[in-house]
């Protein structure tokens, strides 16, 4: 039976494992100097969930196949780290979970990835999600990410269709 939960301590593992393994589609994609291995580190996972990433996990005959965060960030929230397992790709695992953590907030929703993903863009986009300008990206990847200008310069933002900014001033 499939089911969207919410992860536990003992997922950390298997949340690690789905990230670094689902993450080798940016190899070569990405900016050189932007990929590493392991993709993210076991502290750096930590450090996120630390931050208030909160994962969901999706199970597939009692396995977890697929994960995503959801951060809460003044008047946004945030969906970070969305993942699934190379061998479950294509199958509407990301399209459920992103449905599951759409509905756990009323606030508009901001997705940060990177801008040579295109398969990405294009899933949030198929979702219903539209893509910011360069402007906007830049003002909301500094505001509500903690990230490093490199990454800035070479991400994408896409936004709930509630989200507008009216006056950058105002958020």
């Amino acid at each position: 039976m499939d089911m969207i939960v919410k992860s536990k301590k003992l997922d950390f593992k298997d949340i690690y494992e789905i990230i670094n393994d689902a993450s080798s589609a940016y190899k070569g994609i990405i900016p050189e100097d932007r990929w590493k291995e392991p993709y993210m580190t076991e502290d750096e996972l930590q450090n996120q969930i630390a931050d208030g990433v909160e994962f969901w996990c999706y199970f597939q005959n009692n396995t977890i196949i697929g994960v995503m965060g959801i951060q809460h960030k003044l008047n946004v929230t945030l969906i970070r780290h969305a993942y699934v397992r190379t061998i479950a790709r294509n199958k509407g695992i990301g399209s459920k979970l992103l449905k599951h953590l759409s509905l756990l907030t009323e606030k508009p929703i901001l997705i940060g990835t990177w801008a040579d993903a295109t398969w990405a863009i294009r899933f949030y986009l198929n979702n219903g999600f539209k893509q910011s300008s360069h402007m906007e990206k830049e003002y909301l990847l500094r505001k509500y990410w903690n990230i490093p200008h490199r990454q800035i310069e070479t991400s994408v933002v896409l936004t709930s269709p509630d989200f507008v900014i009216r006056r950058l001033d105002e958020q």
